[in-house]
């Protein structure tokens, strides 16, 4: 679609945002959001008719792009049919989107209980975990997002814990592996797997085994790096959780739905928790819709015993014929194997090749349509382009960075000192390559800041 320049509509939206709207993780005078006029595939475009290739799929969930027509036409045939109802009841597109869910998922994952979003389908594995197991306690990584609701922000280790950290959530914080920026002073994957492996044990020891409820990772941590796990790491922690009888959760929200070149990435280390959370994926964003996938041994604990918890809008029918839609299109179109194509034949070696030339990237590191470049001053010291929760004159790097990459449009996601390339699951090898011309022209900008 060829965008039509609208410079009066455009500025009528931004004056009602800027009056009424409250934007998330924000000082509200010291933004200025971007009035988007419509999106389609890989492509966004705002009112003055400046189009850009979305390397953010939004906040990393829009994985089959914008406005499939297939998934809009589902959304569109479920309102003409049953535009929504309480959850207490089958419903036809609840019960096919279970179904099609527990299909993909890894184990006996085959009860599924749907949220609004992923904070809160972390907020009920939390829940499910300490009554299944009578015990207070959950273990999270310190390099890691859940969600913004009190107890996943709680879980979080990045600094939008730290408003809302009352330390009395129940929630103690362990490093996980990262070699780049190891807290074990490892110099191979094995030793930092090895030692990573060992601290957490010995924080479970020093917790109380009897204590702990669950230990909570993201597969791969999105926000925080997209940051791979070693072989064995995820096995390890599967280990550790039986031997103490700790719930395993796995928090799927963003790797989900074909991102990593699989429709999970527990698959890519085959590895089965005991409870796996979803989101964004499962239907590209296009109807709010979370989730719990829950093992059969959890699922007994609630079959004569209520589940004290509930959403009024859980498993809505048209977020569930959404996701319907999309699973089905990503089936039919090999979205998944197209990701995990696109992503070894194209995107690697395009981003190991930028490294090669931009003393900027410290690191390339991901799978499927799920990288990151971590940025630093100085290769040989590792010095991060900003420091930690940089913000203002301290973050001027990235936001040059950025700036230059919207100039040459391409939306970027940046978090710290990192840009993530995270486009929709079933773009273009030809919308692939613009993106990384344009990110190409904007590393040369971060290479400016470098020692």
């Amino acid at each position: 679609m060829t965008p039509q320049p609208s410079p009066q509509a455009g500025a009528a939206v931004k004056a009602a945002d800027r009056a009424h709207v409250f934007h998330s993780w924000s000082a509200q005078e010291l933004i200025d959001p971007l009035a988007v006029a419509g999106a389609e595939g890989s492509y966004f475009w705002d009112y003055d008719g400046r189009r850009y290739l979305d390397f953010s799929s939004g906040l990393v969930y829009t994985n089959i792009g914008y406005q499939h027509p297939k998934v809009v036409a589902a959304i569109q045939e479920q309102a003409a049919r049953m535009t929504t109802f309480a959850p207490a009841f089958a419903v036809e597109a609840r019960s096919e989107a279970a179904r099609l869910i527990a299909e993909r998922t890894p184990g006996d994952l085959d009860k599924i209980f749907f949220t609004n979003g992923g904070a809160d389908a972390v907020e009920h594995a939390l829940r499910m975990a300490r009554l299944h197991t009578g015990r207070p306690k959950v273990l999270s990584a310190y390099r890691s997002y859940h969600g913004g609701t009190q107890q996943a922000v709680n879980v979080t280790g990045d600094p939008r814990r730290w408003a809302s950290d009352s330390g009395t959530a129940g929630v103690v914080h362990f490093w996980a592996p990262f070699l780049y920026r190891s807290r074990f002073y490892a110099e191979t994957e094995e030793q930092e797997c090895a030692r990573a492996l060992e601290h957490l044990e010995t924080t479970i020891a020093f917790e109380g085994p009897g204590t702990v409820a669950a230990i909570v990772l993201e597969t791969i941590p999105g926000t925080a790096g997209i940051m791979m796990p070693p072989a064995g790491y995820l096995a390890g922690v599967r280990e550790i959780c039986d031997k103490y009888g700790i719930v395993f959760v796995l928090d799927e929200v963003m790797a989900g739905f074909g991102r990593t070149g699989t429709w999970f990435a527990a698959d890519l280390y085959d590895v089965v928790p005991d409870l796996m959370t979803f989101a964004k994926g499962v239907n590209s964003g296009y109807v709010p819709l979370g989730g719990v996938a829950i093992s059969a041994e959890i699922a007994a604990t609630f079959a004569e015993r209520p589940y004290p918890g509930g959403l009024t809008y859980s498993g809505h029918p048209l977020a569930c014929a959404a996701a319907v839609a999309t699973i089905d299109v990503m089936a039919e179109e090999g979205v998944v194997e197209h990701a995990a194509r696109l992503g070894a034949e194209v995107v690697e070696p395009a981003l190991r090749e930028l490294a090669e030339r931009h003393p900027s990237v410290g690191e390339v590191r991901g799978t499927g349509m799920f990288w990151a470049l971590e940025l630093v001053r100085n290769r040989e010291t590792r010095e991060p382009l900003v420091p930690y929760n940089a913000s203002g004159q301290a973050a001027a790097p990235m936001s040059a960075f950025a700036a230059s990459a919207k100039a040459h449009g391409l939306w970027p996601f940046v978090n710290m000192n990192r840009t993530h390339v995270v486009p929709p699951c079933n773009v273009s090898e030809a919308e692939l390559k613009e993106g990384l011309a344009a990110l190409d022209t904007a590393l040369s900008v971060a290479d400016e800041y470098t020692e």
